[in-house]
């Protein structure tokens, strides 16, 4: 059953990757049976496979389908949530929204569950971009858009206009960031561009800090879409 989920791997990574989905079925026992699992896992390793070494493809497929279980759950009301959802969204996952993901995540603490996601086909992370997250010290890769992390989503932030559109649910509020983008950029440009996402971070995890309800000025889209002129905070 689901042997196709792991098609096209070898079977070093495959056996990994049942081990894997006996981890998670465990985590997820009561919430999601092992069928629905695999079959996250299976999709989830396909998808952070492209550049990815082979070794790492099972660690960064079992990360992702954990989040996306948790998030399918917690979307579904089968699973509560502990703490508030934001989710980042740039092109590719990586670059913009890694790094505002990841300094959020250091400055919000365990009230604030942040994730990163790209609203196009996933790629690799430009040189400059990955030497300047690793001298903040973030990791770089990149992670898909899925519809699971976005049902559970509390805000989403947008990276600007190059992320096109985004469907988001009609009750998830939006920040539209005008950052610049800093694919094929030099590293200088490239630090500008994470300095300037830590200044709205900053101010985002302040609010955060205060309570949700600092967040009132922020839309929530009725037509489910992002509108690209609006909820700019600078």
């Amino acid at each position: 059953m689901g042997i196709e989920d792991f098609l096209g791997f070898d079977r070093a990574v495959e056996l990994r990757l049942d081990k894997v989905v006996g981890e998670l079925a465990r985590e997820f026992d009561g919430v999601h049976d092992r069928e629905r699992v695999r079959s996250v896992v299976g999709e989830s390793a396909r998808q952070r496979s492209g550049g990815a070494v082979a070794a790492f493809v099972p660690i960064l497929a079992q990360r992702f389908a954990r989040e996306r279980l948790r998030a399918q759950a917690q979307g579904d009301g089968r699973l509560e949530k502990t703490a508030y959802e934001v989710v980042f969204v740039s092109l590719t996952g990586g670059g913009r929204a890694q790094i505002g993901a990841a300094l959020l995540g250091s400055r919000a603490g365990e009230s604030v569950s942040v994730h990163s996601a790209g609203s196009r086909t996933v790629g690799e992370i430009g040189a400059n971009v990955r030497a300047v997250m690793e001298e903040v010290g973030i990791d770089a890769f990149t992670k898909p858009l899925t519809p699971e992390v976005m049902s559970s989503a509390d805000l989403v932030v947008t990276m600007g206009r190059s992320v096109g559109d985004v469907e988001i649910p009609s009750t998830t509020r939006h920040l539209d960031w005008r950052v610049g983008d800093p694919a094929g950029a030099p590293l200088n440009e490239v630090r500008r561009v994470r300095e300037d996402i830590e200044r709205r971070v900053d101010l985002l995890a302040t609010k955060l800090a205060a309570g949700t309800h600092a967040l009132a000025g922020l839309s929530a889209h009725r037509d489910g879409r992002v509108r690209r002129a609006t909820s700019d905070t600078r």
